[in-house]
């Protein structure tokens, strides 16, 4: 298996007598490469890396996924990096990249996108066991949830932020997840990847209902009371983790998914 990123670099697996020192400034990822046994191989995390929180409170932090402090990276001399092209800046990456050997680009858009996502790291740190595991788990997950999806279709419209009030576009990883519930994404005049929107009566008739996520924003209850009387359309609160992080955390997504749409 060739060992290809998402911008199309060849990684070589690391040597079988080192150990790389790796930086993942992707929060799914760095619960990614913990189930991969490969935690004490992880030198550097943001601080939103908060997954699993027994192991990831003892790798240093280096800022947040957009404000990276790259001089505290350099000190931690990784041999790898991994960033995410939604989640992490270019020049960031650039400047990294400048003494970082190794920097490996992820941007999974689809569920099924995981499964070359274990093997990839799987591959390039040696832990091809622990990703076929996965691989495995992924797919009986995935297999659950298809098979149980109902037939009628509803278009839903997701909500990630509150002023200005924003949801996600129908190529993002998100809108893919909810499409195997047969949820469509409604779907903004505005192209941008997550685009803004302003209620209306004609938004309000192209719905069947709405998605409130836990993240970035987090709503609540009492958001969901509210704009429910507001639009007299069902309004439910949905799990921001379990619908947006790829990795590991996407098989108990798949399954959270499932329960949640029965």
């Amino acid at each position: 298996m060739s060992l290809i990123d998402a911008i199309g670099t060849l990684h070589a697996p690391v040597a079988p007598d080192s150990r790389a020192r790796i930086v993942s400034l992707v929060p799914s990822i760095t619960e990614l490469l913990c189930d991969l046994g490969l935690a004490s191989q992880l030198v550097g995390r943001t601080g939103f890396c908060i997954h699993p929180a027994e192991i990831v409170r003892d790798i240093p932090k280096a800022g947040g996924t957009k404000d990276v402090n790259i001089e505290k990276i350099r000190k931690l001399a990784p041999t790898h990096l991994v960033v995410n092209i939604d989640e992490n800046e270019k020049p960031t990456v650039e400047a990294l990249a400048q003494f970082v050997p190794h920097v490996i680009v992820t941007h999974p858009l689809a569920p099924r996108d995981n499964l070359a996502l274990y093997r990839l790291l799987g591959g390039i740190f040696r832990a091809e066991d622990a990703a076929e595991r996965l691989c495995a788990e992924f797919e009986q997950a995935y297999a659950e949830l298809t098979t149980m999806a109902p037939t009628r279709r509803e278009t839903l419209l997701y909500c990630i932020w509150k002023d200005p009030w924003m949801t996600v576009s129908s190529d993002t990883y998100i809108a893919n997840m909810m499409a195997l519930a047969c949820w469509e994404a409604w779907r903004a005049p505005d192209a941008a990847r997550y685009p803004r929107f302003a209620w209306s009566d004609e938004l309000v008739r192209q719905i069947d209902g709405v998605l409130l996520s836990s993240e970035p924003y987090r709503f609540t209850d009492e958001h969901a009371d509210a704009l429910e009387k507001q639009i007299g359309k069902p309004v439910r609160l949905v799990d921001g983790e379990m619908m947006s992080w790829y990795g590991s955390r996407a098989i108990a997504g798949l399954r959270y998914l499932r329960d949640f749409a029965a």
